[in-house]
Formats: structure tokens, sequence, C-alpha cells
């Protein structure tokens, strides 16, 4: 519950199909970078000074992966399969970089639903505005667990 309201759970796993797609578009603001970058510590000078990146082979900042990941597992947790699920494994990868200011695509496909070990694999690929590949990968998800009744074995033991 949240603050006295009843959340609605994201689908069960009998209420999930091969083949089911999601696609969502985030740009990445300067708020969202600060925001990642205060909560987490992370001063790597890539990701945020100008003048040690144009040094680089990436010629800019760049956006940290982890916040990539972030963006995706929460897409999984909102959508597909929606809230009460959990993320069991993710194998991702980060081909090209992606910058600040960028518009970025990302589209999910469930590709294995697993019922007797209540699991299913959904498909991450994600691109720029060059429609080039950022982000591909999969994870592993365990859907919501329909809940139990709080009652529902009080008389067990009569």
């Amino acid at each position: 519950m949240l603050l006295g309201k009843k959340r609605k759970l994201g689908r069960k796993i009998d209420e999930i199909n091969v083949g089911e797609k999601l696609e969502i578009t985030e740009t990445i603001e300067d708020k969202d970078l600060l925001l990642y970058l205060g909560l987490t510590d992370d001063n790597n000078p890539l990701y945020i000074q100008h003048d040690y990146a144009s040094l680089t082979p990436f010629k800019k900042p760049v956006v940290p992966q982890i916040m990539l990941t972030g963006i995706v597992t929460s897409a999984v947790s909102k959508y597909l399969p929606g809230p009460g699920s959990s993320i069991l494994k993710q194998t991702l990868s980060f081909p090209k970089p992606v910058y600040h200011y960028a518009t970025i695509t990302l589209n999910f496909e469930i590709t294995n639903v697993d019922s007797e070990n209540h699991m299913v694999t959904v498909g991450i690929k994600g691109y720029d505005e060059e429609n080039e590949t950022i982000m591909e990968g999969e994870m592993d998800v365990c859907p919501p667990y329909a809940p139990r009744s709080i009652t529902a074995r009080t008389f067990d033991n009569f």
C-alpha cells in the first residue's frame, strides 16, 4: 500500500505471451544526470567534464551506462510485466555511447515465458536519434505473484 491506497500489480505469468512488445522514448536531460550523479556520488569526469571528455575518443561527456540500465529496469517495473516484478538476471551491452541531451528509443519484447520457474525473458534493444544501437541484451524477470489473502489460511488448524 502507498499511503492507504492499494497499488495495482503488473500482469501475472499466465497473462503474458511471447511476442508482446513495448517501446519507450526518453530524452536525457541535465536534471536526470545531476540527480543520478548526486544520488550515487559518482564523479567520473567522463560523465560531467567537457574539458576532460574532449581529450578522449568520446569527444564529449557521456551518459553513465548504469543510468541507461536504470531506465530499462524502470520500464520493466512500470510496464512489462509491471509493478511487483523482480529482475533476476540481466545481460546488457552498450556498443555506442549516449551523449547528454540524446533522445533514445528502447524496444522491449517478451522472448520466453517459463511458467514452471515463474520467469519471463525480456529482450531489449536501444537506439539513438540516428537509429544506431546504443544498448542490447536481455533480462530474466519474475512477474508479480498474485497476493495471498491474509485470512486465506486462518482456519487451517481447526
